[in-house]
């Protein structure tokens, strides 16, 4: 008599399509074709491997690892046995990683040595940790008073259903954490799971069963994991996985994985078109490419440029309300789907209409159906009054299509990532000879923003802009690092003595700002 295992919807979808078609692939990866009995083979190895560690439907695991099968294998075995997984930035590093580790209780981190080798201190900070699971792991490992597992020794495990009791889903995601706007990074729990927004978009892609979707962004971030990784599951479709993205290599994987649809962040369009015309633009399947923040320049040029449909779309990890734009609006985001209802509120509440600019907030059939790991006050700040508040600006027009307008606080979107001035300004302030910071954006002339850093010092000529720059190598996010810095007299404030971000926003750099890029040696 088995045991009572409730199953996710990425276990159920695997055991589906292995009935169906055991030996057909599902995932691409270099040279390797891997199929569905494989991919169940391999979760079902990992998830008994943490078994035999202890690992209950209870703890959570840290997943800080680079886009790899072995990636794919930890999150799902997690999730066979109802553990939670925590896909983790491996850019991460310093005070937002450790309390993510803590916030989490992570109880095991998988990952690449490479990467776990440089976390010494994060490990050491973090009460909860049993040990490491270690790919790639050397004959002499370094970190000390540390317990190691080899990731080849858990996939020795047994190859069959868990025995263990799972009585809830787990969500397909894991918790995945959120810079957001402000402090430290937010883990998101899903509490209620509606697909009916998601499969709108798959839907929109036109991908048959047995056509490759192709993945260059990180699975450590819910686009990637949720609509490319989920997405293939969803439409019986094959997975072609990059190890990153990379402009000089991106249409030689196309034509290797036969790919028709690949999902694209406003900046990997830029650095597409910023590119030498190439015989190579054409010379690939794709008919579809997904976008999240398409500059409208670039728009028309872009599908003209490389015969491809563009279907631009709105989500975040936060909450579930979709936007979709089917019908090649340039600019816009597009219109509600799966049940969402969007509206644009102003400071005071009220509902805007078209022409209008305010922030967008939305709310679905499931009502507040995500929540922020031991953080109530975010969580009822966030979903007050009904409505999830996004902290984005929108506008619409006459038709209901919705257009971006930028964000509300001082969060900085960089690389397609999140950055609360808190990750910097948190570790810059530890430098003894800084008085005070604030780090902000600046436009990037491949779009999204740039990070500047000003800081006050003590003895202003005791410590270079490039000194500053070396403190924060290693402690924080490598996207998070600031471009530019500044050193000012002090730091404008706001009546209530806040530094004032708007201010030094409108602050254009001068001679006197470093610029990495320029005259950077870190």
């Amino acid at each position: 008599m088995g045991v009572d295992r409730r199953q996710g919807l990425v276990e159920t979808l695997i055991r589906l399509r292995v009935s169906e078609h055991p030996d057909s692939t599902w995932l691409k990866f270099k040279d390797q074709r891997i199929t569905w009995g494989q991919t169940l083979s391999n979760c079902q190895r990992f998830a008994n491997g943490l078994v035999e560690l202890g690992v209950t439907p209870s703890d959570a695991l840290g997943v800080i690892c680079s886009n790899r099968p072995e990636f794919l294998w930890a999150h799902f075995g997690a999730g066979f046995i109802g553990a939670t997984s925590i896909p983790i930035n491996t850019s991460q590093r310093g005070n937002a990683l450790e309390h993510i580790f803590n916030d989490a209780k992570v109880r095991w981190v998988v990952g690449e040595w490479n990467i776990l080798e440089q976390l010494g201190s994060e490990i050491a900070s973090c009460p909860h940790l049993d040990g490491i699971v270690a790919i790639d792991t050397p004959k002499y490992p370094t970190l000390k008073e540390t317990r190691i597992v080899t990731f080849e020794s858990l996939m020795c495990a047994q190859d069959s259903e868990p025995q263990v009791e799972v009585l809830s889903s787990p969500p397909a995601a894991g918790m995945l954490y959120t810079s957001g706007t402000t402090g430290p990074p937010k883990g998101v729990v899903s509490t209620k799971a509606d697909p009916g927004g998601l499969l709108e978009i798959l839907n929109a892609l036109e991908v048959a069963a047995g056509e490759t979707m192709y993945c260059a962004l990180p699975l450590f971030h819910g686009n990637a994991l949720l609509i490319s990784t989920l997405g293939s599951m969803v439409l019986d479709a094959q997975l072609g996985l990059s190890e990153r993205f990379s402009a000089s290599h991106f249409f030689d994987e196309l034509k290797l994985y036969e790919a028709v649809e690949f999902n694209a962040l406003g900046a990997i369009v830029s650095i597409l078109m910023s590119r030498p015309p190439s015989s190579k633009d054409r010379d690939h399947q794709v008919r579809t490419v997904l976008s999240a923040g398409c500059p409208d320049h670039l728009w028309r040029d872009f599908e003209k440029r490389f015969g491809v449909k563009l279907v631009e779309f709105y989500g975040m990890v936060d909450a579930p309300g979709l936007l979709l734009n089917r019908d090649s609006v340039v600019g816009s985001m597009g219109k509600p789907v799966g049940g969402s209802e969007f509206a644009l509120q102003s400071p005071n509440g009220n509902i805007l209409g078209p022409g209008k600019i305010g922030e967008l907030v939305f709310r679905t059939p499931l009502g507040k159906s995500t929540s922020y790991h031991n953080n109530q006050k975010a969580t009822e700040e966030a979903w007050r009054d009904g409505w999830f508040h996004t902290g984005d600006l929108a506008e619409t027009n006459s038709d209901g299509y919705y257009f971006f307008r930028g964000r509300m606080k001082e969060s900085i979107r960089r690389r397609g990532e999140n950055i609360s001035p808190w990750e910097i300004e948190s570790v810059v302030s530890t430098h003894p000879n800084v008085i005070e910071c604030a780090a902000h954006a600046v436009p990037s002339p491949l779009g999204e923003d740039e990070v500047k850093l000003c800081v006050v010092l003590r003895e202003p000529r005791s410590t270079s802009q490039q000194e500053i720059y070396d403190h924060c190598v290693g402690k924080m996010a490598n996207y998070c690092l600031p471009r530019f810095i500044e050193v000012v007299e002090e730091l404008p404030k706001t009546s209530t003595l806040k530094i004032s971000y708007k201010d030094l926003r409108s602050r254009p750099l001068t001679d006197d700002t470093w610029d990495h890029d320029k005259e950077g040696t870190g």
